[in-house]
């Protein structure tokens, strides 16, 4: 059987603990390919669905219009500044695929996913593996995300192959120390 490009919905089921009531996020979710899966998954939780173009967002709109899919929030954003609308440690799951790779400021969004997520929370990156078959010239090597994730005091639970061109990881936002 050929290796698939990428499923969101195995990813998601197989690398993340997705728990009823929960808050995620998805940066730069385009026309919906993460967003979907994940709030179809997420039972009385809620999905903030971010992009900073508008016509994939509108694509979204009506993804979700048309599918009766109620537990998504669309908002047009640049993940490369904070997200005033999202509070320090609210989200559960932050969503970051095939986004990175078209950013200037790496470190600020992922300084951003780790803001707003909340303590033992986890932030899912999938991302173009550099060698691969249709890769951008862009693409950025898990170990630079990883030492962007390790500087900014996240830490790594895993590192997985996310269909024949990409990687995933996994980091989370530990836990304050007792005083």
């Amino acid at each position: 059987m050929p290796e698939e490009f990428l499923n969101p919905t195995s990813i998601i089921r197989d690398h993340l603990t997705i728990k009823p009531g929960m808050a995620a996020v998805d940066f730069g979710c385009g026309s919906g390919g993460w967003t979907i899966p994940l709030a179809e998954m997420m039972e009385h939780g809620k999905v903030y669905a971010v992009d900073i173009l508008e016509e994939p967002l509108s694509a979204l709109r009506s993804k979700i219009a048309s599918k009766r899919i109620f537990n998504v929030e669309v908002m047009r954003m640049d993940v490369e500044k904070p997200i005033l609308r999202l509070l320090n440690n609210f989200i559960d799951v932050v969503l970051i695929s095939n986004t990175l790779f078209q950013t200037r400021e790496k470190k600020r969004v992922l300084e951003e996913g780790k803001r707003i997520l909340k303590p033992g929370g986890k932030i899912l990156v999938i991302e173009w593996e550099k060698d691969a078959p249709g890769s951008p010239k862009e693409a950025v090597s898990a170990e630079e995300i990883r030492n962007i994730c390790d500087g900014i005091g996240l830490t790594m639970v895993e590192s997985f192959k996310a269909g024949h061109a990409h990687y995933g990881l996994v980091f989370t936002k530990n836990q304050p120390s007792a005083r």
